[in-house]
């Protein structure tokens, strides 16, 4: 008997946040930046392949299957580049924020083409989600006067939110016997336009440390299986419930590990995101039924 689509957002919730959990343990160096990123790509790739059922199946791969999984790979790409970009000049906090607010666009595609249309108890819940994230992202002491670039902050979340949203369009257009190759396909396509960056990176004189790729490595593994259960949960679950839920429990999740481990306490703009983020997981959940 399989699991639950209940099951495998938790696990896909535990994987993601596992990314971050690792990530902290390995601070960026003054290497190459995109070590880290082509490692994990790799390993997402190598991880998929061992994790197909038939190995003859890339010889049945359907057109869809192909075309999300390039489209897939390169919103992988733009979001991480973006994301970037505004870090360096919107700061960290007003990026993290509207990477997370991607999550609008699979809820928007969801509503608008698959019809699937939240209960007023799931609009709140939402609602909740998007303040959680914004107080989250805030700081607690004043902040430094920062010239905005408000249409890096768009790219960003339409970046981020349209690669989550490739898994919600390829469960509605794609064939189930192929859904582990649809994953596959991403994380190779990303490695390939990962590897360019890299080069181009190298060309500028940032060199490639074994220890970076080994992070990689160690990001991957979970990487992987953040995206395939995830996709698993949505065969059994509207995306209303899902991005909002997959979302708000991986921050709940690395704020506790973090505060557990790593003794990083939450500011006052912590406890109350995350108090805003428990309400919306009971609105969310109760709001299905």
């Amino acid at each position: 008997m399989g699991l639950s689509a209940q099951m495998y957002l938790l696990l896909a919730i535990v994987s993601s946040a596992s990314m971050s959990i690792v990530m902290k343990c390995f601070p960026a160096g003054e290497g190459n930046r995109y070590a880290i990123i082509l490692g994990n790509y790799l390993t997402c790739v190598v991880v998929g392949f061992l994790m197909l059922p038939d190995k003859t199946v890339f010889g049945q791969t359907m057109l869809v299957t192909l075309i999300c999984g390039i489209i897939g790979g390169i919103l992988f790409v733009a979001g991480l580049v973006t994301q970037q970009l505004s870090i360096e000049r919107n700061g960290a906090i007003l990026s993290s924020a509207f990477a997370r607010l991607g999550l609008l666009v699979p809820l928007a595609i969801s509503i608008v083409a698959f019809r699937e249309m939240p209960t007023v108890l799931q609009i709140l819940g939402i609602v909740l989600v998007i303040a959680a994230v914004i107080v989250i992202s805030g700081k607690d002491s004043a902040q430094t006067s920062v010239k905005i670039r408000p249409l890096l902050l768009i790219l960003v979340l339409l970046c981020c939110g349209s690669a989550e949203a490739m898994s919600k369009i390829f469960e509605k257009i794609g064939e189930r016997s192929q859904d582990e190759l649809f994953i596959l396909y991403i994380f190779a396509f990303a490695s390939v336009l990962t590897a360019v960056l890299l080069v181009l990176e190298a060309r500028k004189g940032k060199r490639i440390h074994a220890k970076d790729l080994l992070a990689g490595i160690a990001v991957g593994i979970p990487n992987y299986f953040a995206s395939a259960l995830l996709l698993k949960a949505l065969v059994g679950l509207p995306a209303i419930l899902i991005y909002p839920s997959f979302s708000t429990g991986v921050i709940l999740l690395v704020t506790l590990v973090s505060a557990l481990i790593f003794k990083e306490r939450p500011g006052r703009r912590g406890f109350l995101g995350l108090a805003l983020i428990l309400a919306a997981i009971v609105l969310l959940n109760v709001g299905a039924r």
